[in-house]
């Protein structure tokens, strides 16, 4: 399903608009012009206090933002850049094109943060994508997938009848497992809370995570052993060997394969020395936003190493957060062409964009062997020769968001390693031949794709860490390994977006449930936030 990020977020920063504040040019990446500084900085001082401050308008922070407002809390939302979004923002660029300058698909935004939020309400619109997928092959030949079983079946034959007889069947354990998964993301870890001092609350939250492990119990009964068994496989186990298990036709492979590794103001926190908590965020011009609860949207190495004073947080949390793994292979591109890319395994109408156009392109991927070769070069400090290239042409669904007869393109390219063993990402050069890479292989499958291009902005792991704050270059705020999700994210001990320093949450990607563009880290940390205003009430 594919959905323009920018009436997305717009439909999500109108209703926060209409609840909180959004104050410009906080972070220190940037800096503000004087007068919009002065203007904040005039409004801010006022000497007002805040029931909450959310620093980083990303999707998470403004759903965060929203639940709160919602509630009945005065919330403020500072933003470094000049427009809120984060990383799912859309900007136009080149005039007349508007490219979502991270993101490129929506899947996951949470189904209660859509209901309960009244989004459709506020302009959301979803434009679906069939088929959803189209992966080419140097030899004529092509797969397609999609929602259309029949399409499927006819399809994968092409290539194995075996295949597409295992297709459906493995489509049904996905299924059955995400059901066991979607149960998760819309609560808080079970984490205990450690600074309970009344026995009945003790016992009260003693008994809550309780029901939580008792309801997950009962789900793993109910699954049965054997599902229980292949769940544990595919959890731990390599993509490769999982999809090897289940099929044999490289295309099919390697096109699942490629979304199992996709991404494998100055404001600081202040505190009050005498209460060990937070009581607001300095700017960097020196001015105070009083606010008796923090929420970060930031990673957690940028909150605690670059935004919390020092020798406030112990040691041993610090040490946790300054391991974390935000290794990046990943760079996004966005493109404007004069014309739709004709791929020479189809016989395409030129006038129209045919089904090969509207769901995800895989380039340079026609086997897992090339997967592999790609990711050690990455491994070895080096771009990829080949790269794994993930295309997306959103104008074919919404035809807003490019001139007409014009179209957008989004590249989403491994790997592409933070610390090269070879050159330098600030070297321009180096960035126009590796853009040129990419453009040449494309080339490979749909001749003619190079002259196509009117203009192209390129986020190596560099860019994504000085432009949105993603620290190395992760889009999700930290691995998503399985050493660092549910109770271990973002550190063991602190997974129920409550921190050491007493009024500061993290309420971004680096929470439970983890990155991708769901809402549910904002709702949940938002959640946490009012039940602890609650209870210091009560």
């Amino acid at each position: 399903m594919m959905i323009r990020m920018r009436r997305r977020w717009l439909s999500l920063s109108r209703l926060v608009r209409s609840t909180t504040t959004i104050i410009p040019h906080c972070h220190h990446y940037y800096h503000s012009s004087s007068s919009s500084h002065q203007s904040s900085s005039q409004f801010l001082n006022r000497g007002r206090k805040w029931d909450a401050v959310v620093i980083g308008g990303g999707h998470n922070g403004l759903t965060a933002a929203a639940y709160l407002a919602k509630s009945g809390l005065k919330v403020a939302v500072l933003e470094r850049r000049h427009v809120i979004g984060g990383a799912a923002v859309t900007e136009e660029l080149i005039p007349g094109f508007k490219f979502s300058r991270c993101s490129y698909l929506h899947s996951l935004l949470r189904p209660c943060v859509i209901k309960e939020l009244d989004l459709k309400r506020h302009g959301l619109r979803f434009l679906k994508r069939n088929p959803s997928s189209f992966t080419p092959c140097l030899d004529g030949r092509y797969l397609l997938l999609g929602p259309d079983a029949t399409l499927n079946h006819s399809e994968i034959s092409k290539f194995s009848e075996r295949d597409a007889i295992a297709y459906p069947k493995y489509e049904g354990q996905l299924t059955k497992f995400c059901n066991i998964m979607d149960s998760l993301l819309d609560l808080p870890t079970p984490e205990i809370k450690s600074d309970l001092t009344s026995s009945i609350d003790f016992m009260a939250d003693k008994f809550k995570k309780s029901a939580f492990w008792a309801r997950l119990l009962q789900q793993s009964f109910l699954l049965g052993q054997k599902d229980m068994v292949d769940f544990m496989e595919l959890m731990v186990s390599p993509a490769s060997r999982v999809l090897n298990n289940w099929f044999e036709a490289e295309i099919l492979k390697a096109t699942l394969a490629t979304d199992a590794v996709i991404g494998t103001t100055v404001c600081h926190v202040t505190v009050d020395e005498s209460s060990g908590r937070v009581n607001g965020v300095m700017l960097s011009d020196g001015t105070h936003v009083f606010a008796s609860n923090v929420l970060s949207n930031a990673t957690p190495y940028l909150t605690f190493m670059e935004l919390v004073p020092k020798n406030v947080i112990p040691e041993e949390f610090m040490n946790a957060i300054r391991n974390l793994d935000y290794s990046s292979g990943t760079t996004k591109i966005n493109i404007a062409v004069d014309r739709l890319p004709h791929f020479q395994c189809c016989r395409p109408d030129l006038s129209k964009a045919g089904p090969q156009h509207h769901g995800t392109i895989h380039i340079g991927a026609e086997s897992l062997e090339e997967l592999d070769i790609a990711y050690k070069d990455g491994v070895n400090g080096l771009p990829s020769k080949r790269p794994i290239i993930e295309m997306t042409i959103p104008s074919v669904l919404d035809k807003t968001i490019s001139p007409p007869g014009k179209h957008v393109v989004n590249l989403f390219v491994q790997y592409t390693p933070y610390k090269l063993s070879e050159g330098c990402w600030q070297d321009l050069s180096f960035r126009e031949s590796f853009a040129r890479r990419c453009f040449a292989l494309i080339d490979e499958y749909a001749p003619g794709f190079s002259s196509s291009i009117i203009g192209y902005d390129m986020l190596s792991p560099p860019d994504l860490e000085k432009e949105f704050g993603l620290t190395g270059g992760n889009i999700f705020h930290g691995a998503m390994s399985l050493d660092s999700l549910f109770l271990m994210r973002p550190v063991k001990g602190w997974s129920g977006y409550r921190t050491p320093l007493r009024g500061l949450y993290l309420c971004g990607s680096g929470s439970h449930p983890g990155g991708g563009v769901m809402g549910a880290p904002g709702r949940n940390a938002a959640n946490v936030v009012l039940q602890d205003i609650k209870t210091s009430a009560a």
